[in-house]
């Protein structure tokens, strides 16, 4: 397959770089210092599933350069959707497929209004990976999951197609029968996840281990869980009981990637995640309490480090 990826980070990066040793033909549509390590010197991956190396790399700032591919993944930062839509249209051929791994919960619907739902395929990733520093990625744990598959339910070709990719290129992945429903899987349990790591200051590890901070992530997986429900999707009555096992089995220095935004002083998905679970309760007449206490506490650093914020040493 000829695939793009528009969003060279940990996702991308890191499922990118994979397909990209395994032979598939991969191009990196990336910017600034990243992109120049990786041209130089190439992207480095360092994962508890085995390091990869790939070099030379395909990457590049002008989707001109790419053509025509058949899949074009998309895995920047929420805020950069609409922009990354746009960048891929010279990558759009007639049988090209759209498939977004970010987070949150609208990706699929702004794919569609740019590419409509013949080209849209949705898409979950679940991992936990950084930019460790610029043509590095650096994996955290062994969780690397990608889950896609066509709105409607089929296994089409290209749905067959990416799999086989992804099981080539040694990527643990699942063609989902019901794609929505795995997107607000992933929705419920990383609202909780960036919240409750950005919200504390810390990894997983302490905040499921003490009885307040657990009830608090628990609160907050269930009031997603219900907004879901409200739209019609069909979560299961003990989602959020099988999340927190599942949080129970992670590493216990786990992070949400939001956590590392804050501390950087960068800006943050709230808005799309514990923000959204807020804006979405209002409009379906859902209460949201623990998101509104979330979202209230971090709003000040939405768009980056406020000038009036006290810096620790």
């Amino acid at each position: 397959m000829k695939i793009a990826v528009i969003g060279a980070g940990g996702v991308g990066g890191y499922f990118g770089a994979r397909l990209a040793a395994s032979g598939q033909d991969v191009w990196f549509v990336a910017r600034g210092r990243h992109l120049e390590a990786m041209r130089s010197s190439g992207l480095q991956v360092f994962s508890g599933n085995g390091d990869v190396l790939v070099r030379p790399v395909q990457a590049s700032a002008d989707p001109n350069q790419v053509g025509v591919v058949d899949l074009v993944m998309i895995a920047v930062k929420l805020w950069s959707t609409r922009e990354a839509l746009e960048q891929a249209r010279p990558m759009v051929g007639p049988d090209t497929a759209v498939v977004s791994f970010q987070n949150g919960v609208i990706a699929v619907d702004e794919v569609i209004a740019a590419y409509g739902r013949e080209r849209t395929l949705g898409g979950v990733a679940n991992i936990a990976a950084v930019i460790e520093q610029p043509g590095v990625i650096r994996h955290t744990g062994t969780m690397a999951l990608l889950q896609f598959g066509e709105l409607d339910g089929r296994v089409s070709p290209r749905v067959q197609a990416l799999q086989a990719a992804c099981e080539k290129a040694g990527i643990q992945c699942k063609a989902a029968p019901d794609i929505q429903k795995a997107i607000w899987e992933k929705y419920v349990f990383l609202v909780a996840a960036s919240s409750m790591t950005a919200l504390t200051r810390l990894p997983l590890g302490p905040i499921r281990e003490d009885p307040d901070t657990r009830a608090l992530m628990a609160q907050v997986m269930s009031e997603v869980a219900a907004v879901g429900r409200a739209k019609g999707v069909a979560l299961d009555a003990d989602l959020t009981d099988r999340q927190l096992q599942r949080l129970d089995g992670l590493p216990r220095e786990m992070v949400a990637s939001m956590l590392g935004d804050l501390e950087r002083g960068n800006r943050l998905e709230l808005p799309w995640l514990a923000g959204g679970v807020v804006k979405m309760g209002r409009e379906l007449a859902v209460p949201t309490p623990a998101n509104g206490f979330v979202y209230a506490a971090l709003k000040h650093y939405a768009d980056g480090r406020p000038k009036d914020a006290r810096r620790r040493n």
